[in-house]
């Protein structure tokens, strides 16, 4: 499974976290207008920089409300179904086609005697600046956010005396044998690779989750290799308790989970054998 193809982590798409990245995009937009001031704004009229920071803010906060009602749509859909990376970047995309469009029409309400593809050229090159600066900086933000969140809330249960660690509890580490994340047994759905991470997808309060850990699937099929957390393929580990249907597909065998945005794993050849024999042992 490529990067393109691989499902984007749900926090992106939480309420509060979209919220955030509209409220960033706002901010950032206004800020941008009048500090680089594109789209020839300032020969507009003939007005004063206050003037010009109140009609600039008014285009930029109408502006913005494509990407509000594009937020919107999208926290409705990922209740029933998962972005991809591809899908979100083509979610962006149409972002970037709508705003840009209004824009040029905008421009052209003010007698704009340029060629329509011109400016509408010169809406997509500034709207691109617009909206995807502040969503790197956003997903960088949050990315970084929920690790660090993730990690406290390690240490306070560590401070707290109660390490998580014990018989229903799986630890993982990284490359360094550093402790990262420890998951109850029942919580863990799978584990993907992610060229030198690895993804630990699993069940938590606000849905399906996942988490990086700095390691190879190979080190983890050795770690867990008295286990039920199994290798199906180059790419994947499952934990068998949770997998509910094994069906074969024209792609090859598949374990469905059973869980809503949780995507069919793939079944190699290689693993087909051993995958049947765990089954077979129930």
């Amino acid at each position: 499974m490529s990067i393109l193809q691989r499902k984007i982590p749900p926090f992106i798409y939480k309420r509060s976290n979209l919220t955030l990245v509209v409220a960033f995009t706002s901010i950032f937009a206004l800020l941008f207008i009048n500090i680089y001031k594109p789209f020839e704004s300032p020969q507009w009229y003939p007005i004063t920089k206050f003037e010009y920071f109140l009609y600039s803010s008014l285009i930029i906060l109408t502006g913005v409300l494509v990407v509000v009602i594009s937020r919107v749509v999208m926290f409705y859909y990922t209740k029933k179904r998962t972005l991809s990376y591809w899908e979100y970047i083509i979610w962006v995309i149409a972002e970037i086609f709508f705003m840009s469009l209004f824009y040029t029409l905008y421009s052209f309400t003010l007698d704009e005697t340029r060629d329509f593809m011109e400016v509408y050229r010169s809406s997509v090159i500034n709207t691109s600046l617009i909206l995807l600066l502040p969503y790197i900086i956003s997903i960088l933000f949050l990315c970084w956010r929920e690790k660090s969140m993730r990690l406290k809330e390690l240490e306070e249960k560590e401070k707290a005396g109660s390490p998580p660690s014990g018989p229903d509890t799986i630890n993982f580490r990284d490359e360094k044998d550093v402790l990262q994340l420890s998951i109850k047994k029942e919580s863990l759905l799978y584990l993907e690779s992610a060229d030198n991470y690895v993804s630990v997808w699993y069940l938590s309060k606000s849905g399906v989750s996942n988490y990086l850990v700095r390691n190879t699937l190979k080190e983890m099929e050795v770690r867990f290799a008295q286990t039920r957390i199994v290798r199906c393929h180059r790419s994947f580990m499952v934990n068998l308790d949770q997998v509910r249907v094994a069906k074969r597909t024209p792609n090859g065998i598949v374990l469905d989970l059973g869980i809503t945005k949780v995507p069919d794993i793939p079944v190699s050849r290689t693993h087909a054998e051993q995958i049947a024999r765990w089954f077979t042992n129930l």
